[in-house]
């Protein structure tokens, strides 16, 4: 009812006005727009306004418009109207008074300024023999103002924090990968003997002491456990102490850490428990099981009240919430942003889901050697397990605390696959347009890049479909080296990324990068003078790329480069 009480008196305006600019248009169906007798009497005196209106500019004819105004949406009608202008005749005569005291300033929320001004502008076209209608001139155009250019905010690393299979020391963790140890070796935690594989990429021996209140190391599951202890390392090696922290603006800090598989333990012990009765389930077994809640419970003891969530994106994830926090950082939503991934799927629905995909290599009589990229006899990827976190800080925010700057952070890029669950789509497309994203993003040329820590799983497919993307994007860089941290620890999942780049970073701050073990026998469809070999090599990073890519088809890259 309210619609059809504005569209009849707006109708009869806009056929006023369509027809102010016609005269040989069959006006048989327009009765059929009026709805009383009394709007009838009204149209009559249009079609006397209208015709000497139409008697000076015969030459414009409708066509089908006023069809086009006959629907029965007002916002049709509305939408239509808002391109015509009623000649000078119709506002001398009383055609707005239908629409009451208001006039169309109730209708459209114009003031009488306007109104008038429409008029004056009419009237001086009709005077200088132009023609009056104005049914083609073009609506006030709406000018925005461009903002000023500013300088993009750039985006440093302060500080980092691991917990891995080869330490949870940053010294001692770079270390081992230098000198090519393996921390591949059988489970322990559990009776693996029905599995086909037995062997993973496992923490041994881990203490949250001085980092995580004992009460709640005894209630959450392992990935919180490690992104916990790896985000408060990464604070303390980027020099955020009591102090600097009471002086820092906690509604700009924020905590963007995520997890491929979530709380799988607290979850499984629940559905263990469950099976005797809901009276023995964890009452923290839900909010502990999701993956948001590592970030949530980080940024709650650090009293952080910036942007702070995680992201899932299977083994891509870390990588996402790197480039989101650098991003909320670039936007000026955060000054400091703790980011990464943490992940602890070695239990026994953990690898017997991956068992069941057949993607894990099944090498258990010589675990170190197992994982092994590119080489040719690789039989699948080894899991792993634990957290990388890095300290990303506004630059003028770093230099201000006098902080020590690792590295910068360049930018990155995402793209997918769009092809197939697991596998990598054949042509690598998806993996090539994520990388030259990336370059575009960052401003960096092909021939900067020098080092790329490389996704390389060792999977059979997916090794070479990501070389065969990194040469088409790169193969004219005679200086580029080529390594994969998953030789020596295996796949960390939604971890993978995040301490991949922490051993990126760690090449950009020693010149020094780490070899690529196993790799004896390299596959006959790559060039093993763009890997790295046995041994560590000194190399000077210009650009580092680091890549990762997850099952679902997400495709992810950033890039470091020294802080100059």
């Amino acid at each position: 009812m309210a619609a059809s009480s504005v569209a009849s008196p707006l109708c009869t305006w806009l056929v006023a006005a369509c027809m102010s600019v016609t005269c040989d248009r069959d006006h048989s169906t327009t009765p059929s727009l009026v709805s009383s007798p009394r709007r009838l009497s009204k149209w009559a005196r249009r079609r006397k306004v209208s015709a000497q209106c139409s008697s000076r500019s015969p030459e414009f004819k409708m066509g089908g418009l006023i069809p086009s105004f006959c629907g029965s949406s007002i916002q049709g009608l509305m939408s239509s109207c808002l391109a015509f202008e009623p000649c000078n005749d119709y506002y001398s005569s009383n055609g707005l008074s239908s629409l009451g005291s208001n006039g169309f300033s109730s209708l459209f929320r114009s003031n009488s300024v306007a109104t008038n001004g429409r008029r004056r502008r009419i009237n001086r076209a009709a005077h200088s023999g132009e023609t009056v209608a104005v049914a083609v001139q073009p609506a006030e155009e709406v000018t925005t103002k461009k903002k000023p250019f500013t300088k993009q905010r750039r985006v440093v690393v302060t500080g980092m924090g691991v917990v891995t299979p080869l330490g949870h020391d940053l010294d001692v963790f770079y270390n081992n990968l230098l000198e090519g140890v393996s921390g591949i070796s059988e489970i322990e935690t559990f009776d693996c003997a029905q599995f086909p594989t037995r062997i993973a990429g496992e923490i041994k021996s881990f203490s949250t002491d001085g980092w995580v209140a004992p009460k709640l190391s005894k209630r959450m599951d392992k990935f919180m456990l490690y992104m916990l202890t790896a985000g408060k390392k990464a604070l303390a090696d980027g020099g955020i102490t009591e102090d600097i922290m009471n002086e820092l603006d906690r509604t700009k800090c924020g905590v963007l850490i995520g997890s491929a598989m979530g709380g799988m333990k607290v979850f499984n012990d629940a559905i263990e428990a469950l099976r005797i009765s809901y009276r023995k389930m964890n009452p923290f077994c839900v909010p502990f099981a999701t993956t948001n809640m590592g970030s949530a419970m980080l940024a709650m003891d650090l009293g952080w009240m910036g942007p702070n969530y995680s992201i899932s994106t299977a083994c891509a994830t870390s990588n996402f919430c790197i480039l989101n926090a650098a991003n909320h950082i670039i936007r000026g939503e955060a000054d400091v942003m703790l980011c990464g991934g943490s992940d602890a799927a070695i239990i026994p629905i953990g690898l017997g889901g991956f068992v069941a995909c057949r993607a894990l290599s099944q090498r258990n009589s010589d675990p170190t050697k197992a994982s092994r990229p590119w080489d040719t006899n690789r039989d699948g990827f080894v899991m792993g397990e634990g957290s990388g976190v890095l300290l990303l800080e506004e630059l003028e925010h770093a230099k201000k605390r006098g902080a020590k700057i690792y590295a910068e952070f360049l930018g990155g890029s995402f793209t997918c696959d769009a092809y197939h669950m697991t596998e990598p789509h054949p042509d690598g497309v998806g993996v090539k347009l994520c990388i030259e994203k990336a370059l575009a993003q960052a401003r960096v040329s092909k021939e900067d890049v020098n080092y790329i820590n490389a996704h390389a799983t060792s999977t059979p497919a997916g090794d070479i479909k990501e070389y065969k993307a990194l040469v088409h994007c790169f193969s004219q860089n005679p200086e580029l080296k080529l390594n994969s941290t998953k030789s020596m620890i295996g796949h960390l999942l939604g971890a993978a990324g995040a301490v991949e780049a922490v051993a990126t970073v760690q090449a950009i701050r020693t010149g020094w990068v780490h070899p690529n073990i196993n790799l004896e026998n390299p596959d006959d469809n790559v060039d093993k003078n763009l890997l790295v070999g046995s041994t560590k090599e000194r190399l000077v990073v210009k650009v580092a790329l680091s890549n990762s890519f997850g099952f679902g088809g997400h495709n992810s890259s950033i890039l470091f480069a020294p802080f100059k």
